[in-house]
């Protein structure tokens, strides 16, 4: 049976150089960063390129990267320390409705200590109304937090103008831009991005390991309290090896990003343009043309999703309803239902999302899997026969 992965947005294989590049850390350089020995100061170096590998991503400078475990902590530590660190002006956060769980939890507990919170609307594609953004902003507004690309639709979002938005009302920004990361073109400066949130096992390197840009004209209260590590923003002895890791990978992603996009983006179209041509009642989710280059959500009226995941599955087909996150309790996503798509074409979508590792061939298995999966069950489906007449 072939096996065919299609959950890149979930998670992606750690490539082969980025466990090359690890390896030593964990068997040789394995000293602590903050040691003054030879393997602690070859460690501590190790640190300070991958720093700039990363930083390099996404036009920032080294000091301005700070490592956290996950893209979810920077998420925390982004919003938390933006909320706390400027209560003294106002208690407002505007967010959209779209977000990923890491944020919008984040945000509910904020609520529930004296915060106030806005959650825009957004259109069919998944974008939000730059007016309506201007119009929510008020005297007591401090941060306004929309993820740059939909962890589940794809949809990028107007970053540059939203950055614009509040850089003129003298507002922090933040975007989670863990799923654009090696994905598409990132520039802090050029974005007007104030805090970002990064992780590196979206862009084949390891588990473990993310972080947190923090323009360095701002200042956030510290997350974690204790030693000096991080320029003493966060403390914790460092993972040196996920560090390294992230680094190479941050490499990788800035020397090959052009072909990358480019090799995502025909893929996913011919699996869109013959999914469209073979299956009728299938609908593309998120916005048609400014998402994320593997990424395909669609909805197949008739078909639980639920139902194609496991058939698939046992095809040897990887993929999933939406967030890896909350994937594990099938039901509606607030993303599609946030789009205005029905309940029941909601719980009838599922996400593909293809990588580096993708070939055409793994597309066409999956296509005519699809096929197969789509037919069979639209044949024993009630609604479906009732409406064929």
């Amino acid at each position: 049976m072939k096996e065919v992965y299609l959950d890149y947005s979930a998670t992606t294989p750690v490539k082969k150089e980025v466990l090359d590049a690890m390896l030593p850390f964990f068997i040789n350089s394995y000293g602590n960063p903050s040691s003054l020995y030879k393997k602690g100061r070859e460690a501590k170096a190790a640190i300070s390129d991958a720093r700039k590998k990363i930083a390099d991503l996404i036009g920032a400078s080294e000091r301005e990267i700070i490592f956290t475990s996950s893209g979810t902590e920077a998420d925390n530590w982004a919003v938390k320390g933006a909320a706390y660190g400027n209560s003294h002006k106002g208690n407002h956060i505007i967010t959209t409705k779209i977000e990923h769980h890491a944020l919008l939890h984040t945000c509910e507990f904020l609520a529930d200590n004296g915060f106030e919170i806005t959650y825009l609307d957004v259109d069919q594609y998944g974008m939000i109304n730059l007016e309506d953004l201007k119009n929510a902003i008020k005297e007591n507004t401090i941060l306004v937090s929309i993820m740059l690309v939909n962890n589940e639709i794809g949809t990028i979002q107007p970053i540059k103008e939203i950055g614009k938005i509040t850089r003129n009302h003298g507002i922090l920004f933040h975007t989670d831009a863990v799923q654009a990361l090696g994905n598409i073109e990132i520039n802090v400066d050029d974005m007007n991005i104030d805090l970002l949130s990064i992780s590196s096992h979206k862009i084949y390197g390891p588990k473990g390991i993310g972080a947190l840009y923090i323009n360095k004209k701002i200042k956030i209260p510290n997350f974690i309290h204790g030693g000096a590590q991080e320029y003493q923003k966060r403390a914790g002895t460092e993972n040196v090896p996920g560090i390294v890791g992230f680094g190479k990978a941050a490499e990788l992603a800035k020397e090959n990003l052009a072909e990358h996009i480019e090799k995502l983006t025909h893929l996913r179209n011919y699996f869109v343009d013959t999914i469209l041509e073979k299956i009728e009642e299938v609908t593309l989710n998120g916005h048609p043309q400014k998402r994320h280059p593997g990424n395909i959500n669609m909805t197949f009226s008739y078909v639980e999703g639920e139902t194609m995941l496991l058939y698939l599955d046992v095809q040897g087909i990887s993929a999933s309803s939406g967030s890896a996150c909350s994937s594990s309790s099938f039901q509606a996503s607030h993303v599609l239902k946030a789009i205005g798509i029905p309940l029941e074409n909601a719980l009838s979508s599922v996400r593909f999302t293809i990588g580096d590792f993708t070939t055409k061939e793994d597309l066409d298995y999956v296509i005519d899997t699809i096929v197969t999966i789509v037919n069979k069950y639209r044949k024993i489906s009630p609604f479906y026969k009732e409406k064929k007449g």
